[in-house]
């Protein structure tokens, strides 16, 4: 909020500088991000009156103007304003101004020959306006001229830029600011005084308020005033509007709007004529209800609007006339020609103002502070005040006046008990210096700071305790001890505590969780893969989505199944884009429901889908799970020079996508085996593999099926991945990853034997490769299949498969007589488990 100086000055004796008063309200919690100090703006700009112009006789759009500023002798200045004429008065920057808001010094000059001796300023010239169409001119009764020109137009005034936290719903007012500065200085504060209003009593035509949707609207005023006369605002009530940054429009909407400056409650005025006409009857019966499917009205920006159920109305005679709490009709609204009014002065809940508003993506000054809260206990002073402003300004007569309430304890007060002890307790010791003194917060110093703040503290039978009566327009943000305790070290200063630790301490560290996951990041990162991050929001369109119940936005109202999806259209769009293939990785989190309790997640664990039913066909109840999750994609040609393939792309295979697979695991330790699936309907099914660790379950890898990488666009071969990271980081801490460790190596030479045989298509290398570790023993230190074939004399249904098998041992050169009855338990286990026909 713009928070005038000159303004707050009249409701409290602000003492202090403009950069004093700033830091102190930003230490107390109210951000002051900006300091407008006008004064330089027109410093040096006097006022003049033209006595005399006429034509330049050397340019058909100059004049030359004699301008009196109360020296000696008029002042010749030539000037370009459409609307320059005799007897009116200007400002003028005599010779040695300087106007900073358009960087530029008034020197003596000669303009077409002519000489000029200043400039006659327009708005734009002065910093008020970004445009002008001619020099301003000032309507005074017995002006002083050469005075400065400052104090006429609001520039002898300093702007405050404050940023009120969502709590402190008071401090968008300028009482409410007002309040809070002489808590923090000590100085007197003037509260402006609202008498009642003088009602006619007048009946015809009738005016009455009902409220259908109490818990929407708990009070609501209506005022009928007639005869205003619709006019342009005085200047000094302009000047504190174009300061807060609001339009002057004419004084009856200037003053609703000066009053939600002034105590932060938002008024409306209807004109009531148009209410007549709008709804075709003399009496006018304004509610408020709920809009119904299907209703629309225009509002004041111009837009029709549809109109939605959470949309709270006001009506007259049931016809929408307001969205209560952000904007009023267009059909209803003041005009030039307005004479008689209706002034809506109420009180809205605020959440249902923020539903409003949002569901029509509108926000204004007056649902902004409805959304935080508006002072209820304030609200029969605003409207007297502002019922007596439009009286004063625009003339007319209240006849009537209606109020509609909920019933409701409107009280507004709230008692509660503030233990000193418990503040010291909660705040520390102070920081005294030299000055002596308890090292905590004294009982007066506690009373004197809660006093400041308009509260009512009172002792109680219990020692250093109080009641403490929290004032109306601190109602809905002081509720518990905590908030009086945190209002005391506000006031106080809490830079005028100790700083102090707790006494002991240790240095931070990370946990073994999260190391892991770091790990984990660094590994694949190493194996060339790029990180990604997606949102976890998605469309709404399998059966086992978490579908939110407030989504921020429709197209993404559920909570991603799996990442393999976003990860390739990640990878589409940066094809699309001319980026090249996108080799990434992503570490996040996954969420869906379960149907009948099955543990394992769908898509992690082969794509297949949750049983919908148990116990005998009845549904059962779905439980929501989340589970962590590293997924990726892989393609593209991996050369960087293309020279040897004729600049044509090679598409990547599945041995070499595998390959950047196995080089992560291998960094990270882990021996994942592989084995063949074709569960996962996105995948190719001939190059997918289901992946194990340590006996679990971690996830899939293989390519993308060839109907979606057409659907898409992708290169030939586009490879995927996605991995349970509880079972990977399980794997880490089994094996102890962690810390590397160093393993002593052999200095003795090696034996390799190769072993080759037909074995059944069906049977995985994997197996075999496991069963002749098993079987070898601790001197085999490394199985590696190096051939593979199919065709010309291999037996139906088989391959031929070519194993080298390298022993070692750690003290010795190993002999026949030792190699050999281990290669022999090879043979014979291959025989034996797998059926295969040596070759070898």
């Amino acid at each position: 909020m713009r928070i005038s100086l000159k303004w707050l000055r009249e409701l409290v004796d602000v003492g202090i500088s403009p950069e004093e008063l700033a830091e102190t309200l930003t230490m107390a919690g109210f951000e002051v991000e900006e300091i407008e100090d006008r004064r330089p703006w027109a410093s040096g700009v006097v006022l003049g009156k033209i006595i005399a112009c006429e034509q330049h006789p050397n340019a058909d759009k100059l004049r030359v103007c004699q301008v009196d500023v109360g020296s000696s002798e008029p002042l010749n200045i030539v000037c370009g304003a459409p609307n320059a004429r005799a007897d009116i008065y200007v400002p003028v920057a005599v010779v040695g101004t300087y106007l900073s808001t358009i960087d530029l010094k008034i020197k003596p000059a000669k303009l077409r020959g002519v000489p000029s001796e200043g400039m006659i300023c327009s708005l734009a010239e002065l910093g008020l306006s970004k445009e002008s169409a001619g020099i301003h001119i000032f309507e005074l009764e017995n002006p002083e001229l050469g005075s400065d020109i400052r104090p006429l137009l609001g520039l002898d005034d300093v702007i405050l830029d404050l940023t009120a936290t969502a709590n402190r719903a008071d401090a968008l007012s300028m009482v409410g600011v007002a309040r809070e500065v002489a808590a923090l200085t000590g100085a007197s504060l003037r509260i402006p005084a609202a008498n009642d209003v003088a009602i006619e009593g007048k009946e015809s035509p009738a005016l009455a308020v009902e409220i259908s949707e109490p818990q929407g609207c708990p009070i609501y005023i209506g005022t009928a005033i007639e005869g205003v006369k619709i006019a342009a605002s005085p200047a000094w009530l302009q000047q504190r509007l174009q300061a807060a940054g609001v339009r002057p429009i004419n004084n009856v909407v200037d003053v609703t709007n000066y009053i939600l400056l002034e105590w932060g409650q938002p008024l409306h005025a209807f004109d009531r004529d148009r209410l007549q006409s709008f709804t075709g009857t003399q009496d006018i019966s304004i509610g408020v209800r709920f809009a119904k499917t299907g209703e629309s009205f225009k509002t004041l920006d111009g837009q029709n609007r549809n109109l939605q159920a959470q949309n709270l109305l006001i009506t007259a005679s049931d016809k929408p006339v307001a969205l209560a709490g952000v904007m009023g009709g267009e059909d209803t609204e003041v005009h030039e020609g307005t004479q008689n009014l209706v002034l809506e002065a109420a009180i809205f809940d605020q959440a249902t103002i923020r539903r409003s508003a949002r569901a029509q993506g509108l926000r204004s000054e007056a649902s902004i502070r409805y959304e935080r809260g508006v002072n209820q206990a304030a609200l029969a002073t605003a409207c007297n005040r502002a019922v007596a402003l439009i009286l004063e300004l625009a003339g007319g007569t209240a006849t009537v006046q209606k109020t509609a309430s909920s019933g409701d304890d409107l009280s507004f007060s709230r008692s509660l008990e503030l233990r000193l002890d418990r503040v010291n307790l909660v705040l520390g010791q102070l920081k005294r210096g030299e000055t002596g003194g308890s090292k905590y917060l004294e009982p007066e110093e506690v009373k004197n700071i809660l006093t400041a703040l308009g509260c009512e503290v009172v002792p109680t039978e219990k020692e250093r305790v109080w009641n403490v009566t929290v004032p109306p327009y601190r109602y809905r943000d002081l509720e518990r001890e905590i908030d009086l305790i945190e209002e005391v070290a506000r006031l106080h200063g809490y830079d005028n505590f100790c700083d102090t630790l707790p006494s002991k301490t240790e240095p931070g560290y990370l946990s073994a969780e999260y190391a892991a996951i770091r790990n984990v990041r660094s590994a694949f990162r190493a194996a060339g893969l790029t990180e990604l991050m997606h949102y976890s929001l998605v469309k709404t369109e399998g059966d086992n989505q978490v579908v939110l119940a407030n989504p921020l936005f429709v197209e993404y109202s559920a909570l991603r199944t799996e990442m393999l999806s976003g990860l390739i259209d990640a990878f589409q769009y940066n094809l699309e884009q001319g980026n090249g293939a996108l080799n990434g990785f992503e570490v996040g989190r996954i969420f869906w429901k379960e149907e009948g309790g099955q543990d394992a997640h769908p898509t992690i664990n082969g794509g297949q889908d949750a049983h919908p039913t148990i116990n005998g066909g009845q549904d059962a109840h779905p439980t929501m799970k989340e589970a962590d999750a590293v997924a990726g994609i892989i393609g593209g040609d991996p050369t960087v020079w293309k020279w040897q393939q004729g600049g044509r792309d090679r598409p990547l295979s599945w041995f070499e996508a595998k390959g950047i697979l196995e080089s992560a695991f291998q960094e990270l330790g882990l021996s994942v085996e592989y084995q063949s699936d074709s569960s996962n309907t996105r995948l190719h099914p001939g190059r997918t593999a289901a992946l194990s660790l340590n006996g679990k379950h971690l996830g899939v890898f293989g390519q993308l099926h060839p109907q979606l990488q057409q659907e898409k666009d992708l290169p030939e071969q586009v490879y995927v991945f996605q991995l349970d990271l509880a079972v990977l980081l399980g794997g880490l801490g089994r094996c102890s990853n962690l810390t590397r460790k160093f393993a002593g190596y052999s200095s003795f030479p090696a034996s390799d034997r190769d072993i080759a045989f037909f074995a059944p298509v069906e049977v995985p290398v994997v197996e075999m490769q496991s069963a002749m570790k098993k079987a070898a023993g601790s001197l085999l230190d490394s199985v590696e299949l190096f051939d593979e074939y199919r065709g010309d004399n291999v037996p139906a249904g088989q391959r031929s498969l070519a194993f080298r098998l390298v022993y070692r041992a750690g003290d010795r050169t190993l002999s026949e007589t030792d190699v050999e009855p281990a290669q022999q338990k090879v043979r014979d286990v291959l025989v034996e488990k797998f059926g295969v026909s040596l070759r070898s």
